[in-house]
């Protein structure tokens, strides 16, 4: 191994370490409260498909796995709880459709649907514990922080307002009104949460006391989630440019964007050391610097992208509208293996244990790993 290949892979070693879930879990759609989207799982680079899980409709929302359950809402307005071998333990009728994805915190599981009620569900028994009501429709997942002992539940709403809720009542701490929908989930970090809106800005809440601390004006549109790290934050927006924003300083550092094609970012971006990943509508998964914003390589995936990319060691999972699942290298964006679901796929894949778990358009839950 040379002296680059060797500082490359030492970087992705020690960022998965430090940032990544444990192996066996991933309880929120990407990865950890910070948003990073990166598993610290290895998988393999030809993996099979191993099961199917049917619901009654399109699955908009992506899975999350803890404590040997995976869990998923369907169109058709239900939570389903399946184990590891793709058998039905539980499922729970919300009453109206799900697109957001559910957050897994202590056994318990957060989903909100579009109705704009947040339930809290035992993990172990699917039995609703309590719900919470918004005044419009919930898309993003819900995320959570401990204050002073108490766990908080965060959840946006079209409703303009972040939600705090209380993790074990259910009863609202305070709501924080933003200038538009809020489409995505908040990112948390050393007692913040962040989040872009619809109305372009990038808020800085205070999760004990609902404040506000900053309001930084990056972008138009911003539909997808924020990744966090070292007190800079990474998201797109809806006219195609992608930034980096200081949040200290309170400007972008840097900005990127296509020359000709100008389409929406709709992906959340995933951080590996110094790389970072995003994808955009005009079919490309990009690999930048996160440091400066140089694009150090692309990789068309064939057709618009949503599904926010996931990074497993070396490499990275991505999935594109037309239905195709990818493994490239971190490295140069090289195809490593790929399969054609055909239904297309708009939410990001679940990583645990050598195990790739992604929903698609035709109600089922695909399960791909060695045998």
């Amino acid at each position: 191994m040379n002296k680059i290949s060797l500082l490359f892979f030492i970087v992705v070693l020690f960022g998965n370490q430090v940032f990544a879930q444990s192996t066996d879990s991933w309880p929120i759609f990407r990865g950890d409260a910070q948003l990073r989207g990166i598993s610290k799982a290895s998988i393999s680079q030809n993996p099979k498909l191993l099961w199917t899980f049917q619901t009654e409709d399109n699955i908009k929302s992506s899975p999350v796995v803890d404590q040997d359950r995976i869990v998923m809402g369907s169109t058709d307005g239900f939570v389903y709880c399946i184990d590891l071998q793709g058998n039905l333990l539980w499922k729970f009728d919300t009453g109206n459709a799900i697109e957001a994805s559910a957050l897994i915190h202590k056994n318990v599981v957060y989903m909100g649907n579009l109705n704009g009620t947040l339930y809290a569900i035992d993990l172990m028994s699917g039995v609703q514990l309590w719900e919470y009501e918004t005044d419009n429709q919930i898309i993003g997942s819900a995320n959570w922080w401990e204050v002073n002992g108490s766990t908080y539940i965060l959840v946006g709403s079209y409703d303009y307002f972040l939600h705090c809720v209380d993790a074990k009542t259910g009863k609202v701490n305070w709501k924080y009104e933003s200038d538009n929908f809020i489409n995505g989930a908040a990112a948390c970090a050393a007692g913040m949460t962040y989040f872009g809106g619809c109305d372009g800005f990038l808020h800085v809440v205070d999760i004990a006391t609902g404040e506000v601390k900053k309001k930084i004006d990056v972008a138009t549109y911003v539909p997808g989630s924020p990744a966090l790290e070292n007190n800079k934050a990474y998201l797109g927006d809806y006219d195609g440019r992608f930034f980096q924003v200081d949040i200290p300083g309170e400007k972008t550092t840097w900005v990127w964007e296509h020359e000709t094609t100008k389409l929406p970012f709709i992906a959340s971006p995933a951080i590996a050391g110094n790389r970072l990943l995003t994808a955009n509508h005009n079919k490309f998964l990009y690999c930048f610097d996160k440091n400066t914003g140089k694009l150090l390589w692309e990789y068309n995936t064939g057709s618009r992208v949503e599904a926010s990319p996931v990074v497993a060691g070396d490499m990275v999972i991505v999935a594109n509208m037309r239905g195709d699942l990818a493994l490239v290298n971190l490295s140069d964006g090289k195809t490593v293996w790929n399969y054609e679901i055909g239904s297309q796929i708009i939410s990001n894949p679940a990583v645990t244990d050598d195990r790739i778990y992604v929903g698609a358009y035709d109600g089922n839950v695909y399960c791909f790993g060695n045998e």
